[in-house]
């Protein structure tokens, strides 16, 4: 490119005086460098005065985008021409562009300015034009109604930088087209169907846009991203729309939707219908790492473009130019989006911002590529407004080089060269590392490996390729390999799997059974593996997931290997295959402290008001905690009590979480009740028995809880549609129980049991606090009276837990008969022995039989109870192991007998969670664990038998 910039603004200057009289000094010298700069610039100077009498003052408006809509309209407004509307319309575009770049020129503000105001001006283009044709389409056709005779719009949709918000200078607009239902057109003398409206309003949009006249034209006008290319049809329904993207909708179009945005705020009403039902196309439930694949191919393909047209020097497809920056945008856009609302932005910046708060990439990689994407961007409107053409290449001449340096801000070209080379080599590197070429991931596997999947269903041939691989593997063992290998092979057969899908399956066997047969003990998770694969075989993104990061096939054969109960976990929520991509999470549950705040951070992802989304989250993050604790447990980094812990609070947090949800609800229908204007808290508490009232869940606990609240019968709730203050708390309860236990996609949170509620199941939902500790006093049980020592407040505020724990502390410390209370506890042990105690023949189940865990639990009951009346201390704590301590210090068993019985019921503890994780029975061999059984029926025999004197 070569200009001669002599002399322009002594040819503007004497070709117009009004700059000389009108124009401020400092606008002047920045004219000079403006036109220097830019042909465009000059070239439209050079012909319309009119422009440089209002240019002053319209560079003074720094947000004149605001005006962008208002103006315009009352512009077309005064023509009834199309021709003249045409002209306007090109006038109005050259003005505005021309007060962009002169502000990109002399750098008077960011990049994401100009790129906002560039998009907010082809919007407003686009738009008001629109407006001004449909109205003109209305009188000459009619107006377009749908079946119950409402009016229908055409919504035109932005797609690429359009839509983004991040227009460049020269852009082409990319645009579909759609209009909501179909109909016909009424008021004209003759209807024609909605479809035949829109699209002569489309072609005359198009045409007011696109076409060349003697002014210009004002953009490109792209229609080629519609459904079906440039062969569909230039309008289609949402229904229409919805069917396509559902049935036939391909990769890049899913890519390209990310960034769509219906233009004009007047249509975002209907816009919000049609976003709705194209979001399970865009943004995939689950994780998706096909995206990974599908981006590879397509920057293969622009590789090739680049090849071919000899694109050199090219700051946007070149290597670390701005499409890789949005590729590896885009990736997590599309991989999480659908389970991160905050990756769902249709800005670049605004979703690294995100990508960068979510630490998907390391911060320092995310704020290089910010910054090489403002640079990258000025850099572009820059070389675009030198000539207002579409182009992303330097320049070749030495003029224009030193120019566009002077203007980026340099003092010559070879360290603007410089800086853009590192911006770009940064960029290329993250690409690089997290998405790179299609031959770059592949990884190399012994070809016996890929023999051993053709040949699978081939027992004898299969055998022939294990006996070469000379493992270490058991005859009967590798026989049985064989069988699974090839009975998997056989059912896949039968599966729905599509090209991509079986593609997937070809690369990603060899390395699966090369991952499982280099573990240890490989013959024995083989089959737990293929059992996971067989649950997802037919999602193929889950598949690319194993096959595109060998860490994340790695953990799942660890896991799957020492836990069926994990296989069963991973294969019924595939959604936690995304926890094995980072082993150092994965076995590193969350802070025991933390689990209130990660959940709560969590869930505010999520909207308040989509219930259904907050109930499959709260799953979730159940399903991750609960396989982050498993693993932990089998790397042996938890030991049993920690385990407990880690579930227990778990728990807690979840349940407080669940309150709040069902308060929300509740507070939204009904109001609060009235008598909480006067306190702190919601006046409602829930408590814990059993395992989890004692920090004693395991993996398959369910939760033992009672509600009771403080609420005085004059209470009343203070909404719309007020009732009975107890009568909220009851629907509160009952709103709670249906949180627990409604089953989606991830289940259900827990099994929920209230019979320990005062009167049991008979008994009343949700208790007053008085009414419970009346019950506890007068009417309950010993039975119940041993689950209340085992009883705390896992959710309340300080008034109600304060109270739960004095009516618990003076039911504890009753004074009660020696003998009778031991007649009780024998009786309700012997009862539940009967009940639940082991029928296998020569197996000891662990918490049932004699000298087993429940045992342990009674004894430890009837002393709370028996000895908390003359020292209050042992009524302190509900967990078994700190009750046998507190014990000790009341001089009730000494330390040598405590010891024993904390060593026998943490070791039968630590059996029992780990055969849960082999989902075994918790029963083991009648010869196991004897010395522990033998000392506990000791202690049971000289408490509990009937001689035994206080």
């Amino acid at each position: 490119m070569h200009r001669t910039t002599t002399n322009r603004y002594q040819q503007l200057t004497d070709k117009f005086s009004c700059i000389a009289e009108l124009w401020p000094q400092h606008r002047r010298a920045e004219l000079e460098k403006v036109i220097n700069f830019s042909s465009f610039i000059f070239n439209r100077l050079l012909c319309d005065e009119p422009l440089l009498l209002k240019l002053p003052e319209m560079l003074d408006q720094a947000e004149r985008s605001a005006h962008y809509r208002t103006d315009l309209h009352a512009q077309l407004a005064e023509y009834s021409d199309e021709n003249a509307v045409m002209k306007q319309l090109r006038t109005f575009r050259n003005h505005e562009i021309i007060a962009i770049a002169w502000r990109d020129i002399v750098a008077s503000w960011p990049v994401e300015q100009s790129l906002s105001h560039v998009s907010k001006l082809a919007e407003a283009m686009i738009f008001e034009s629109y407006a001004w044709h449909y109205a003109d389409c209305v009188k000459a056709w009619g107006t377009p109604k749908n079946a119950d005779g409402k009016e229908q719009p055409m919504l035109i949709i932005g797609m690429g930088k359009l839509g983004g918000g991040e227009l460049n200078f020269s852009s082409d607009i990319d645009l579909i087209f759609t209009y909501p239902e179909v109909g016909e057109t009424e008021g004209a003398r003759r209807s024609i169907a909605n479809a035949q409206f829109f699209t002569r309003l489309g072609q005359r949009l198009i045409k007011s846009l696109d076409q060349v006249t003697v002014d210009g034209f004002c953009y490109r006008v792209d229609m080629r991203l519609r459904p079906f290319g440039e062969s569909g049809p230039l309008v289609m329904s949402f229904a229409a729309l919805e069917d396509y993207y559902q049935e036939q909708g391909r990769d890049w179009e899913r890519y390209a939707m990310v960034k769509a945005r219906v233009m004009g705020r007047e249509m975002y009403p209907q816009y919000q219908e049609l976003r709705q039902m194209l979001r399970p196309f865009v943004f995939r439930r689950y994780i998706d790492f096909s995206a990974i694949q599908s981006l590879r191919r397509m920057k293969a393909m622009i590789r090739s473009e680049v090849r071919r047209r000899g694109l050199n020097n090219n700051i946007k497809l070149g290597p670390g130019g701005i499409r890789e920056i949005e590729f590896i945008a885009q990736v997590f856009q599309l991989i999480r989006g659908g389970r991160e609302p905050s990756l769902r932005g249709r800005g670049l910046l605004e979703t690294l911002q995100a990508i960068k708060q979510q630490q998907l990439l390391d911060a320092p990689d995310v704020d290089g590529m910010m910054s090489a994407y403002r640079f990258l961007r000025r850099l572009e409107n820059l070389l675009q407004a030198m000539e207002d053409k579409q182009t992303q290449t330097l320049p070749e001449g030495s003029g224009d080089q030193q120019q566009l340096a002077e203007v980026m801000g340099f003092d010559n070209y070879n360290k603007l060269q410089d800086e853009l080379n590192q911006h770009m080599s940064n960029v290329h590197q993250v690409f690089e590392d997290l998405i790179g070429d299609e031959e770059d991931h592949g990884q190399a596997i012994d070809a016996r490996y890929v023999e051993l999947w053709s040949l699978a269903n081939d027992p004898e041939q299969t055998a022939n390729i294990f006996n070469e691989l000379a493992l270490d593997i058991k005859e009967k063992s590798l026989s049985d390999l064989s069988a699974a290998l090839g009975s998997f092979k056989a059912e896949l057969a039968k599966k729905t799997l599509g090209p991509r899908g079986r593609e997937v399956v070809r690369h990603l066997m060899p390395k699966l059974i090369s991952t499982v047969l280099a573990h240890p003990e490989g013959e024995f998770g083989l089959e737990r593996v293929l059992m996971v694969l067989a649950k997802i075989v037919t999602r193929t993104t889950y598949l690319e997931l194993l096959d595109e990061h060998p860490a994340a096939l790695e953990q799942l054969v660890k896991l799957c290997t020492a836990s069926p109960m994990i296989t069963e976990l991973l294969g019924r929520y595939p959604i936690l295959l995304d926890e094995l991509l980072d082993p150092q999470q994965l076995y590193k549950p969350v802070e025991l402290s933390s689990y209130k705040s990660e959940l709560s951070d969590y869930l505010t992802r999520i909207p308040e008001e989509d219930m259904e989304q907050q109930m499959e989250a709260l799953r979730q993050f159940k399903q991750t905690c609960i396989l982050r604790i498993a693993a932990a447990d089998i790397a042996g980094v938890l030991p049993v009590m920690q385990v407990s812990d880690h579930l227990t609070y778990l728990a807690e947090a979840i349940v407080e979480q669940v309150i709040n949800q069902a308060w929300r609800q509740m507070a939204a229908k009904y109001g609060e009740p009235n008598h909480l204007l006067n306190r702190e808290g919601r006046g409602f508490a829930v408590l814990g028995y059993g395992k989890v009232g004692g920090w004693e869940l395991g993996y398959n606990s369910d939760l033992d809880i009672v509600f009771i609240h403080d609420c005085p019968l004059s209470s009343y709730t203070d909404g719309d549609k007020s009732i009975d203050g107890r009568q909220f708390y009851l629907r509160l309860a009952q709103r709670i129980t249906h949180l627990f236990s409604t089953r989606t996609p991830s289940g259900i949170l827990y099994e929920i049991d209230t019979r320990l509620r005062p009167s049991g199941a008979s008994g009343l939902m949700v208790s007053p606090i008085e009414s419970y500790e009346e019950y506890q006093l007068q009417e309950a049980w010993t039975w119940e009276h041993q689950a209340l020592v085992r009883a705390r407040p896992i959710y309340g505020d300080d008034i109600l837990v304060d109270a739960f724990s004095k009516v618990r502390k003076k039911v504890l410390c009753l004074p009660r008969e020696q003998s009778e209370l031991r007649d009780e506890v024998v009786k309700m042990r012997e009862k539940m022995r009967e009940h639940l105690g082991s029928k296998k023949k020569h197996r000891f189940m662990l918490k049932q039989d004699q000298g087993g865990i429940t045992d342990i639990e009674f004894l430890t009951q009837y002393w709370v109870l028996n000895y908390s009346h003359s020292d209050s201390n042992l009524s302190y704590w509900s967990d078994n192991v700190r009750i046998l301590q507190s014990l000790v210090a009341a001089d009730v068993l000494t330390r040598e007998q405590a010891k024993q019985l904390v060593e026998a019921y943490t070791t039968m503890r630590n059996e029992i969670h780990r055969r849960n994780l082999l989902n075994l029975d918790a029963d083991v061999a009648e010869d196991k664990f004897t010395q522990h059984r033998q000392f506990v029926s000791e202690m049971w025999c000289n408490w509990m038998k009937k001689e035994q004197q206080s």
